[in-house]
């Protein structure tokens, strides 16, 4: 019974947490994912790419929004284009082997990225260093940087463009949050891509429709 209770308790605190985190988010982060879904709109309907990256459970979340680009989220539409770079399989195992795990991802972004596409790095604490190394050679290439992180203040959310951090207490809080955003940043795309194509590549410098 004492375990039983004790696992009980664990439960509620785990939810009061994700309930705060949620809190936070509705309050501060709604207008920024707001935004970028319209951003990302643009740049994807002008011909851009969506590139994401992150480690463990973040490269999971990473490959969910990308698969809910090229595929779709709720609505009916045509697909984009969006990589998941942890994907790349042999790509990661050869870079991380010939010129180790820091450059796994930003050896992708030079490859792939071009001026005005959009990386997306998520991370529970902000200090990955690849991801870090990312942003650094994502900036240089030409490409608008979001970090979706912990705790604020952290070394990626320095090095992006924007970001948004929840604030919580736990790895796993963290990432059930930046789920909600991810299908928030999805649930915003799917809204702006639907209005006509010249108002919204008109808002990217540098972007033709």
């Amino acid at each position: 019974m004492t375990e039983q209770h004790s696992a009980l308790d664990a439960a509620r605190l785990h939810c009061r947490s994700l309930q705060e985190a949620l809190d936070g988010l509705r309050l501060n982060g709604l207008p920024r994912i707001a935004d970028w879904g319209g951003h990302l709109a643009s740049v994807l309907s002008g011909g851009g790419r969506l590139l994401a990256a992150g480690n463990g459970g973040s490269a999971a979340q990473a490959q969910h929004l990308t698969a809910e680009l090229v595929g779709r989220y709720r609505r009916e539409r045509r697909a984009f284009s969006a990589l998941a770079l942890h994907a790349e399989t042999s790509s990661v195992t050869a870079i991380g082997n010939d010129y180790g795990f820091d450059h796994v991802y930003a050896r992708q972004v030079v490859a792939h990225g071009r001026p005005g596409d959009v990386l997306m790095l998520l991370s529970t604490s902000g200090r990955s260093a690849n991801l870090i190394a990312a942003a650094v050679a994502g900036r240089r290439a030409g490409l608008r940087i979001w970090a979706l992180t912990g705790p604020g203040p952290n070394p990626l959310a320095e090095a992006a463009h924007e970001a948004l951090c929840v604030e919580a207490g736990s790895t796993a809080t963290v990432q059930e949050t930046h789920l909600v955003a991810v299908h928030l940043l999805c649930e915003s795309f799917d809204t702006a891509v639907s209005t006509p194509l010249a108002r919204r590549a008109a808002a990217v410098p540098g972007r033709t429709s």
